[in-house]
């Protein structure tokens, strides 16, 4: 009776916040569901249903198939390169030396600032008259004219990558810091004293210890660059000649821009249903991952 009570109480204080969830999630997930299986506009009455013509044009049109390519190849280059960059970074903050604690304040900045102020950073540095990047190759020598590298399709999507590392790299540095002070001093020591240099260290002692943080850290990194859509709709908006649009950019585009509701509502769904797929094999990835470790 005690556990009967108990699990009642457990539900009776879940309550509003299910209540909540089911207000703003549930209900306009349901409606989307419902919505595109229609052939409805933005702005209108209801449209007729089509059940799942919207899908089957979205899933065989070229334009999603491109930009799946483009947003796969997004979310792949610069998730490997933070991941990279992050342990890299990590590993110089945790040796002990002058300003060390400066430097870790500052690693954070970019990290904590708006994405849309860091977008906003990026196309400056970028810009094909005044920008930062043009002034200094040229001054080096490395180039010839000033590049518009937010307006060729060849450079707008890796410079996009660069702009998404410089400000999402902190974050697995710092997941990847933490994880470093667990790791016994007595060991490192113990590994120096038997000869094993720098990679082998790292590979045989460090590396244990960083598996299970850096697997959250690219679960969060490959979800969040998935869907991405702010940095790029601020730099880019898709283009040029929307080699840079991902799949959150052609949702907005379908519904908003061309007013289609209803291809514009399956579109967001089987993007939803991608990144549940993602996030879904991630966890087990993570719980077999920990399993090992135990």
């Amino acid at each position: 009776m005690s556990g009967t009570w108990l699990t009642t109480r457990a539900w009776l204080l879940m309550l509003p916040l299910l209540v909540v969830m089911i207000s703003v999630i549930g209900w306009p997930l349901i409606d989307t569901v419902g919505l595109s299986f229609t052939d409805a506009k933005l702005v209108g009455t209801g449209g007729s249903f089509v059940g799942i013509d919207n899908y089957v044009k979205m899933l065989s049109g070229s334009n999603f198939q491109r930009t799946l390519v483009t947003t796969s190849w997004f979310a792949i280059v610069s998730v490997v390169a933070e991941m990279v960059i992050g342990v890299l970074a990590a590993l110089l903050l945790n040796q002990q030396f002058r300003g060390r604690t400066a430097l870790r304040a500052l690693m954070i900045l970019p990290w904590a600032l708006p994405t849309v102020v860091n977008a906003t950073l990026w196309r400056l540095i970028y810009n094909p008259e005044y920008g930062a990047l043009n002034a200094a190759l040229t001054q080096l020598g490395l180039l010839d004219a000033y590049r518009s590298w937010l307006g060729e399709p060849g450079t707008a999507l890796a410079s996009l990558i660069v702009a998404d590392c410089w400000k999402n790299f902190p974050l697995v540095a710092l997941i990847a810091l933490a994880a470093l002070q667990a790791v016994p001093r007595d060991i490192t020591a113990a590994s120096l004293v038997d000869g094993a240099g720098p990679f082998a260290r790292f590979r045989f002692v460090i590396l244990p210890y960083l598996a299970g943080p850096l697997m959250v850290a690219l679960v969060l990194r490959t979800i969040e660059a998935f869907k991405v859509f702010d940095i790029i709709w601020v730099m880019t908006r898709g283009g040029p000649a929307n080699s840079t649009r991902t799949l959150s950019i052609l949702v907005y585009q379908e519904a908003f821009s061309f007013q289609r509701a209803g291809s514009g509502a399956s579109l967001a769904l089987i993007v939803t249903l991608l990144v549940t797929l993602l996030a879904v094999g991630y966890a087990a990835l993570v719980r077999k991952t920990a399993g090992s470790a135990a």
